[in-house]
């Protein structure tokens, strides 16, 4: 893999768990402050799950094609 696609692989990585950060802070902030809302902190750990899967498959395809 030439250097300029590696690079863009780890930024695109970098962009997705940025953002998958922020929607788990801001489902974590609305089951703060609404207490009888317990579910959407299940579907953060959900969303958690399928950011490192996502995670796990990127460094996965890095290394396949190096």
């Amino acid at each position: 893999m030439s250097t300029p696609t590696l690079t863009l692989v780890l930024f695109v990585g970098l962009l997705l768990v940025l953002v998958s950060g922020l929607v788990l802070a801001g489902l974590a902030y609305v089951t703060l402050r609404h207490p009888r809302l317990e579910k959407p902190l299940n579907i953060a750990g959900v969303f958690a799950g399928v950011l490192v899967a996502a995670v796990v498959g990127l460094v996965a395809v890095a290394a396949l094609t190096t």
